[in-house]
């Protein structure tokens, strides 16, 4: 299991090579990998941990989230509206958000169950029809509805960009959008590009297999 913890390291001494006056947030993805397996970083104090599907994080998570208090708990994969309770029983911050019926019904459960969870906006940069996400021509209008109608703690924009040789275009067009909208935080950047991403500003980065190995 040291492995896990020296992987961990391995990435935080090459951010703060690359980026040396910047405070990133590391958050492994434990999706598909076991409570156990994950411990060993829960233990060295890691309280960052991300996770795509609702019903596997509730198994997993909904105990040990009791118990220590200081974990933070992210919404990384595609939610569905029928979902939203239970996500915001759970989760701390929620990275794809990316439709109205979503916006509407997350904020409706936390008022009821009153929590206020952090939101990243998702954009499909690359305008891509399989990808989810708002495109970019609508992003404005759907930052006001979440942020002044129905008063979502939106912190940032999130992007997944398009398999290309060249995501640091993408990631350059997430960050003027996040600016354009005086937005402090990006989620952005994955284990194969998190040290571009952080170069164009990241504050967020999403690792699995470079913390966790590959996943079977």
């Amino acid at each position: 299991m040291s492995t896990i913890i020296d992987r961990f390291e391995k990435i935080k001494s090459k951010i703060s090579l690359s980026n040396p006056d910047k405070y990133v947030n590391i958050i492994a993805v434990s999706k598909t990998f076991s409570l156990d397996y994950i411990k060993p970083l829960i233990d060295y104090g890691h309280i960052h941990f991300g996770e795509n599907k609702v019903q596997e994080a509730l198994a997993k998570w909904s105990a040990i989230k009791k118990e220590r208090k200081d974990l933070r708990l992210h919404m990384i994969g595609k939610l569905q509206t029928n979902k939203a309770k239970d996500a915001v029983k759970l989760f701390d911050y929620i990275h794809s958000l990316d439709n109205q019926k979503l916006a509407d019904a997350l904020a409706k459960h936390q008022t009821n169950l009153n929590k206020n969870l952090e939101y990243f906006i998702q954009v499909n940069i690359g305008n891509e029809i399989q990808k989810s996400g708002i495109p970019v021509n609508e992003l404005d209008a759907f930052y006001n509805y979440c942020s002044n109608e129905i008063n979502l703690n939106i912190i940032g924009l999130m992007v997944i960009p398009p398999i290309d040789d060249n995501t640091g275009k993408y990631f350059k067009s997430l960050s003027e959008l996040n600016k354009s909208l005086a937005l402090e935080n990006m989620s952005m950047g994955m284990s194969a590009d998190y040290v571009e991403a952080i170069n164009y500003g990241s504050t967020f980065i999403r690792l699995g297999s470079a913390i966790f190995g590959s996943r079977s």
